[in-house]
């Protein structure tokens, strides 16, 4: 996550909200900090029971201030979000219960939304990461591909091909693809 594209956001007027990875060691640090040493401003708990699963997600949001003033990224970024989610999945075959966790971090130039509203946007970008990544990766094949001039060409006729068939209804991207692929005069079943 480059700090251009934070400043770009900013001087269109918009806000930015980003995953924080660990091999961004430096602001990962000084995040982790930052909340270790303060009390979250606001915080939200939910708890969603799906199928064989139960999550329970804790979102803290901490305000910088001037905690990262001796960055470049003081003037970006202005809220850090922890999301702790704990999770724990059936298994149906032993009857047990088997627990998972983890800590995910997000930065965001916004301020003044409350931790509720940071978990909406926060599971809305993972709507985002279903809808589009997965099946680029899954339906395209796209992390399978071996083009390596101009990849993004491709790219840009997969784009093209997806927005095609999503304003037209289709409700099984996988299966038009496939029957496109069978039949060049098919048309979408909706």
């Amino acid at each position: 996550m480059p700090k251009k594209t934070f400043a770009a956001a900013l001087a269109m007027g918009n806000h930015l909200v980003a995953q924080l990875k660990k091999n961004q060691r430096t602001l990962f640090e000084a995040a982790s900090a930052i909340a270790a040493s303060n009390d979250p401003q606001d915080t939200a708990f939910t708890r969603e029971l799906v199928r064989n699963r139960q999550e329970d997600r804790t979102v803290d949001v901490f305000t910088v201030g001037d905690a990262l003033a001796r960055t470049d990224w003081h003037p970006l970024i202005n809220t850090i979000i922890r999301v702790a989610r704990r999770t724990l999945v059936f298994n149906t075959a032993t009857g047990e219960w088997k627990p998972r966790s983890e800590v995910a971090w997000y930065v965001s130039s916004a301020s003044g939304l409350a931790a509720s509203d940071w978990q909406k946007v926060i599971r809305g970008h993972w709507g985002i990461e279903n809808r589009n990544h997965y099946v680029r990766d899954v339906s395209c094949g796209e992390d399978k591909s071996r083009i390596r001039t101009n990849p993004g060409i491709m790219a840009r006729a997969r784009s093209c091909a997806l927005n095609i068939l999503r304003h037209n209804g289709v409700p099984n991207i996988a299966k038009a693809l496939w029957d496109g692929a069978l039949n060049l005069n098919s048309r979408p079943q909706l």
